[in-house]
C-alpha cells in the first residue's frame, strides 16, 4: 500500500489558543490554519473560542469576528457573502466549499479551517489562484470574431441565447475543482471550470472561432485526462461537463 507523507516543514503544529470571553455561554471552538511567508517556519493550527450568541450563524460571520475583534492578523478572502463570488473557498470540517453558506450548526464539535488543498498557499486560508487564471487565459475567454464589427451590439437571437449564458464560470467549479487534477498532470489538465468557459465560447452563436476552439482543446491533457473522481459535481451538482459536438459545424 503506497504511503503519502507531507514534507516535515509542511506539518501543522499546535499554535495559539485564544479563549472566549468571561461569562460566555455557547462556546464553539475554532481550529484554523496559519502560516505567514514572512515568518516561515511551520504551519500551526490556532485556536479561537466563539462565543455563539455573539456572532452570526456562518463559519464566515465567525471569521470576520476573529478578524476584526479577536485576531487582525488572520488572512483569508471575502466578498459577495451570497454563495457567489467563490472567494472565501476554503476546507471545512474536511470538505471543499464556502464559508458564506457553511452553517457553523452543521459542523459537530470543532470547526477545523484549512486553505484549499493541493494550491500554493499565500497566507493563511488564501490560495494562489495564479494557475487557475493562466489556465483561463489559455483557452482565450472572449469572443472572437473574423466578419467587420457591426454599427453597435452583435445581436443574439432569444432561441440561441440560452446555449450559452447558461454556461457561464461557476465560481465553485473555479476553485473548488483542484481535487480532480490530483491524479493527472495539473499543469496540462485544464480541469471542469476551465473546460465548462471554453465550451461556453464554443456554442456561442456570435463567436466565429468554433473550429479552432475545438482544435485547442483536441489534447491528450488538456481534455481527455479526467478521471471521473467526480468531485466537480459535488460542490456544484447542477453543473455537469459533456463531451459534446457544437451545433455548428466545425470551419
Amino acid at each position: 500500500m503506497a504511503e503519502f507523507l507531507l514534507p516535515a516543514a509542511s506539518r501543522p503544529q499546535p499554535g495559539k489558543t485564544f479563549k472566549a470571553p468571561d461569562g460566555a455561554k455557547r462556546i464553539k471552538a475554532f481550529k484554523i490554519y496559519r502560516w505567514d511567508p514572512e515568518v516561515g517556519g511551520n504551519p500551526r493550527l490556532d485556536t479561537y473560542e466563539i462565543e455563539l450568541d455573539a456572532c452570526g450563524p456562518m463559519v464566515l460571520d465567525a471569521l470576520i469576528k476573529i478578524k476584526n475583534e479577536v485576531d487582525s492578523t488572520l488572512t483569508f478572502r471575502r466578498s459577495c457573502r451570497e454563495g457567489v463570488c467563490g472567494s472565501c473557498s476554503m476546507n471545512i470540517d474536511g470538505s471543499n466549499t464556502l464559508a458564506c453558506t457553511m452553517y457553523i450548526s452543521d459542523v459537530p464539535g470543532e470547526v477545523r479551517i484549512y486553505p484549499l488543498p493541493h494550491m500554493d498557499v499565500i497566507k493563511d486560508l488564501v490560495p494562489d489562484l495564479t494557475h487557475i487564471f493562466a489556465q483561463y487565459q489559455s483557452i482565450e475567454p472572449w469572443l472572437k470574431t473574423e466578419t467587420p464589427p457591426p454599427e453597435r451590439e452583435r445581436p443574439q437571437s432569444p432561441a440561441s441565447a440560452p446555449s450559452s449564458t447558461g454556461s457561464g464560470m461557476h465560481p465553485l467549479l473555479l476553485l473548488l475543482d483542484r481535487l480532480s487534477q490530483l491524479l493527472v498532470e495539473r499543469d496540462r489538465y485544464l480541469g471542469p471550470a476551465i473546460l465548462l468557459q471554453a465550451y461556453r465560447w464554443i456554442v456561442d452563436s456570435r463567436d466565429e472561432s468554433t473550429g479552432e476552439r475545438l482544435d485547442q482543446l483536441e489534447d491528450p491533457f488538456r481534455l481527455y485526462r479526467c478521471h471521473t473522481i467526480m468531485n466537480c459535481t459535488k460542490p456544484a451538482p447542477r453543473v455537469s461537463i459533456r463531451r459534446r459536438r457544437s451545433p455548428r459545424s466545425r470551419s
